[in-house]
């Protein structure tokens, strides 16, 4: 397998999970929040997504020989530093990955605005993401 497969096997991660979680946009904000299986299920592909777009930094990186993070948001200013993203874009990416931490480390106190936040805009940010990647 190629660097460029592993990128597109990556990509094609971080698509799959945006359009699983498009469907939940379909719910109102108190259907999500107050039915248990909706929320857990949709808690869990926003950690996908948001872990699937982490490794797709992380692989872009390698894939430019670029220097390697000490952590997981450091990908994304190591992305901004050499061109690829916007500040704006990094600073987004950055709170992306401090809320996959919450949802990892502090499942019991996600707040469920900044979920329901993600879903709403959040997904537009991973999608700015990889169009911007797209260009490599």
């Amino acid at each position: 397998m190629t660097n460029t497969d592993i990128l597109e096997n990556k990509i094609s991660a971080v698509k799959k999970y945006l359009k699983i979680l498009e469907h939940y946009q379909s719910y109102s904000k108190n259907e999500l929040e107050h039915d248990l299986n909706l929320r857990g299920a949709l808690e869990r592909y926003l950690y996908l997504a948001i872990q699937s777009t982490i490794d797709l930094a992380e692989g872009v990186i390698g894939f430019k020989s670029l220097r390697k993070p000490s952590t997981l948001a450091e990908n994304f200013l190591i992305l901004k530093e050499d061109g690829f993203i916007s500040e704006a874009l990094q600073s987004q990416m950055i709170k992306m990955t401090g809320f996959r931490n919450i949802i990892t480390h502090d499942y019991a106190d996600i707040d469920f605005n900044i979920a329901h936040e993600v879903l709403k805009q959040g997904l537009n940010d991973i999608k700015m993401f990889l169009k911007k990647l797209e260009t490599l």
